[in-house]
């Protein structure tokens, strides 16, 4: 069951020494992102959605890298 009383899964980790029982929460505070994958962006909202309580992946999330553009750099 549950603990309402946790906020996140490191709160479980500590009370419990385990994250088997912790379930995210999922509200409207719960949305996808657009960052791409591996971006400072995207690592950002992963650890905040942790820190938050809520799942780490979003089913919504950007799951491809199309419509972006990046530097190219040259070779040595």
């Amino acid at each position: 069951m549950p603990d309402p009383t946790l906020h996140n899964v490191f709160e479980a980790i500590l009370k419990y020494g385990h994250d088997e029982d912790f379930v995210p929460r999922q509200d409207d505070g719960f949305t996808p992102t657009t960052a791409p994958a591996g971006s400072a962006e995207k690592l950002e909202i992963l650890a905040e959605r942790i820190r938050s309580g809520y799942p780490l992946w979003h089913d919504e999330d950007r799951a491809d890298y199309s419509g972006l553009t990046g530097a190219v750099r040259p070779r040595d």
